[in-house]
């Protein structure tokens, strides 16, 4: 064999080594965007939304369908994080609620509900959950039951109030009032 075919042969492996890494990269793509129009799809079920952009916006903000049920809990976490931190009335609360909406201890929800305890979501998750906290109430859905803005803005209320003033009784802070009013215009502005 000569040396021009030995390179001849190890340029043809190359390429070939190229070629299947190139597919098998193709073929991961292929999965990876199945399962993310299954989980759309999935998220689509539980939260009686249909249009794309909003279920993917889902999917941006970190939401599985496994998760998906925490979305009206977000201003309700956000009241909570107001003033800086969570206190465990408020966590105790927080759970409580979740638990009354289905959320389960050890669940993939729970879990994800216990790191937002521990630490503050991302400012783009709270700002962009209304608009799709309404999409989701107007929709009728049964993952919703008969959960209201009226009822996720008296959420938040008592959430606001249960670590304020004397021994946690009747105070909330100013930065706590202007936030209740915004989710409330927020909420109620847009179910309408």
């Amino acid at each position: 064999m000569s040396e021009h075919d030995a390179f001849a042969d190890r340029g043809r492996a190359l390429e070939e080594e190229y070629f299947r890494k190139k597919d098998r990269e193709l073929v991961e793509k292929l999965k990876a965007t199945a399962a993310a129009e299954q989980a759309r799809g999935e998220m689509g079920r539980e939260t009686g939304l249909s249009d794309p952009a909003m279920l993917q916006e889902l999917q941006e903000m970190g939401f599985t369908p496994q998760t998906v049920s925490l979305l009206p809990l977000v201003p309700v976490l956000e009241t909570a994080w107001a003033e800086g931190g969570v206190t465990a009335a408020e966590r105790a609360l927080v759970v409580k609620l979740a638990r009354s909406r289905g959320i389960s201890e050890g669940s993939a929800a729970d879990l994800q509900l216990q790191a937002w305890l521990d630490e503050r979501p991302e400012p783009t998750v709270f700002a962009r959950a209304g608009r799709l906290i309404a999409a989701v109430l107007a929709s009728g859905s049964e993952s919703t039951g008969s959960l209201t803005a009226d009822d996720l803005v008296a959420q938040c209320e008592r959430i606001a109030a249960i670590s304020g003033g004397f021994l946690g009784m009747g105070r909330v802070s100013p930065d706590e009032k202007a936030l209740l009013a915004r989710i409330a215009s927020d909420l109620k502005a847009r179910t309408r």
